[in-house]
């Protein structure tokens, strides 16, 4: 049963104690949902949690500490949700490292940390909180948070961040009609600058990935970076985000300056296309056949 109110709902939400993801909650609270914060950054938790408790709204609000990459730690959580509040019903995918350096210096540490946090972290998502959503049966949503870098040709040193989040794209529009035969709704968030945290990367890896890591300087460039005041605030895109899990939107953009953009990458693969028209592969047909 897809989302209709957020009224005595529970929503999880990674990299949920700053920027976009405290955003989406605060005005999932505002909405009558019950939300859990979780981050790696405690010190981003204890600002939340301070934030609400101001507001009044201590009560629908908790907290825990959370690298999205750590599968075991993922695995206690969703059993943790499914104790305290019988399964979740809104899952936001929303923790992400906005990684970017000279490709050419580029090393695994680099890939490893990029693909390891913005789509492991989602596919981990989807592998723990899954079950438990099909199994209580109430439906539910879950959105991940992409980025309008996946869909337009970024300049080589986004090329991980653009290529990463393009893959949490792509894995979504496969598993929504799937997903909706459950009553679960699936939605891609694709925010343009939005003002968050994000820029804090280096701060945000773990030691076994910043050393040798080719990115050292070009993070270090990154964590100055000044964040601009006509840049979207959080909360308007918690708006967006809302709004689109109540019509089950498969694409929340927050920005329409890369529309140019999108069209002339999207042109360019059909301009590429041969004109000849083949019948189209059953793909359910070459599933049976491997098995």
């Amino acid at each position: 049963m897809p989302i209709e109110s957020f009224d005595g709902k529970t929503a999880f939400i990674t990299g949920g104690a700053s920027g976009i993801g405290l955003g989406i909650a605060q005005v999932l609270v505002e909405r009558g949902a019950k939300v859990v914060l979780a981050d790696l950054r405690q010190d981003h938790i204890d600002n939340a949690l301070a934030r609400f408790a101001g507001g009044g709204q201590s009560n629908a609000v908790s907290a825990l500490q959370l690298d999205v990459t750590n599968r075991e730690a993922y695995r206690e959580a969703a059993a943790r949700m499914q104790k305290e509040f019988g399964g979740i019903d809104i899952l936001v995918n929303n923790a992400g490292v906005g990684l970017e350096g000279p490709i050419l210096e580029a090393t695994y540490a680099d890939y490893d940390f990029g693909f390891g946090v913005n789509v492991g972290g989602v596919i981990n998502g989807f592998i723990e909180f899954l079950p438990q959503m099909v199994a209580h049966g109430r439906g539910g949503h879950i959105v991940s948070t992409a980025s309008l870098a996946a869909e337009v040709v970024m300049p080589p040193h986004l090329a991980i961040y653009a290529a990463s989040k393009a893959a949490v794209c792509h894995y979504c529009e496969a598993v929504k009609p799937e997903l909706m035969e459950k009553g679960i709704g699936v939605s891609i968030l694709l925010p343009g600058p939005v003002k968050s945290n994000i820029h804090e990367t280096q701060q945000n890896r773990p030691a076994h990935l910043l050393e040798g890591s080719g990115f050292k300087d070009s993070e270090k460039k990154l964590s100055r970076r000044i964040v601009g005041e006509n840049w979207m605030e959080p909360e308007e895109a918690g708006m967006l985000v809302a709004d689109g899990i109540l019509a089950n939107q498969t694409y929340i953009i927050t920005h329409g300056f890369y529309k140019d953009a999108m069209r002339a990458r999207a042109q360019a693969v059909l301009g590429a296309t041969p004109d000849k028209v083949e019948d189209a592969p059953d793909f359910g047909r070459f599933r049976e056949e491997d098995g």
